[in-house]
């Protein structure tokens, strides 16, 4: 609640000069409590990566896409599987059987990106509670490092037949590693981070809003704001507006399992 104070008190300062708008941070567990929030108008808008915002907005049917967050000064990102240069497996067919570490298990680009690019290409991805050597050959295997230096490290090791993290942790690596690695594929990009309002927020609410934190990166203070916020640079348009985003979204993610 802390951490976003500021930005919360910013955006509610512009949304109305005689103060009359109350900025608060509402802390929620779970993805449905969220989505139970903005249905029972508890909550406005709300600033998530693409996965959960899918889930909330398509799944739940809560909220609405309304604007591009620049965070960690990213615009859009996407996943990379990699493995050991040195390594036996040399192409994505090489997986079958074999086990492959994902980076956290709320993830959007260390886990759901991959795992659904992986079956989208007809791979049976399946969890395991541990390292097995045992994966059936029809199948891929997956754990959770946890951090990404466990991910690289299992990699690295052969511990694991591969690894999927995001483009920006890729860049953050040091030249040594770097060249330690093979990548083998990689996702379609998404938008880094997504801001959505609650479906039922009035429309003259919503274009304040909009207009509020598309300028925030103009004004001094906004802008100082702004970086102390995980580092994000700005909110933006959708590219190629709401529909778009929202079918890249559903196209990536859907599953009628």
């Amino acid at each position: 609640e802390e951490h976003f104070q500021p930005f919360v008190r910013y955006v509610a300062s512009g949304l109305s000069s005689a103060s009359t708008v109350e900025g608060r941070i509402v802390v929620v567990p779970t993805l449905s409590r969220l989505a139970a929030f903005l249905t029972e108008r508890k909550a406005d808008f709300y600033m998530e990566s693409p996965h959960p915002t899918y889930l909330i907005n398509n799944v739940y049917g809560s909220g609405k896409l309304l604007l591009r967050r620049w965070k960690g000064g990213m615009a859009d990102y996407h996943a990379i599987i990699f493995t050991k240069k040195s390594g036996d497996i040399k192409r994505l067919e090489d997986l079958r059987g074999k086990i492959i570490a994902f980076e956290d298990p709320e993830s959007t680009s260390g886990h759901f990106l991959p795992k659904y690019f992986l079956s989208r290409k007809g791979f049976k991805v399946l969890q395991k509670t541990q390292i097995d050597r045992n994966v059936s050959p029809g199948e891929v295997g997956y754990i959770f490092a946890n951090s990404q230096d466990k991910l690289v490290d299992l990699v690295l090791t052969k511990q694991v037949a591969a690894g999927a993290f995001s483009n920006d942790d890729y860049a953050a690596l040091d030249a040594e590693k770097k060249s330690d690695i093979t990548i083998l594929g990689e996702t379609a990009s998404l938008p880094r981070h997504l801001v959505s309002v609650r479906k039922n927020l009035a429309p003259v609410l919503v274009k304040q809003l909009e207009k509020v934190l598309l300028s925030m990166h103009q004004d001094p203070e906004g802008q100082r704001i702004l970086q102390k916020t995980d580092g994000t640079t700005k909110f933006d348009v959708l590219p190629g507006g709401e529909l778009a985003i929202r079918q890249r979204l559903l196209d990536i993610f859907y599953s009628p399992e």
